[in-house]
């Protein structure tokens, strides 16, 4: 009975650790602690892929204005999680 107990227990641990390390290399958490609400109100995440975050823009005037952050958010990112390698900005629905 205590093998078991202690089996439950390991596979439970190993879960909340799983759990920890894909919250902290959540994207879309990741672009809250690095963009402001404003900005926030006109980006939607698209997808994670390769290390590439792609972001769906609602104008071109913020796909500009995004664009010349880009380094900066990058940046930011990559200290937040190792795992981003590039930002890619695109013009779609944010809905």
């Amino acid at each position: 009975m205590d093998a078991v107990r202690d089996i439950v227990k390991n596979v439970m641990q190993e879960l909340e650790t799983k759990k920890t390390a894909l919250s902290r290399d959540d994207p879309s958490g990741l672009l809250k602690k690095v963009l402001t609400k404003k900005e926030l109100g006109h980006i939607k995440f698209n997808y994670f892929r390769k290390g590439v975050l792609n972001i769906n823009v609602d104008s071109s005037a913020w796909l500009y204005q995004l664009n010349l952050q880009k380094k900066i958010l990058l940046e930011k990112l990559i200290k937040e999680s190792g795992s981003v390698k590039d930002i890619r900005f695109r013009i779609g629905d944010i809905e």
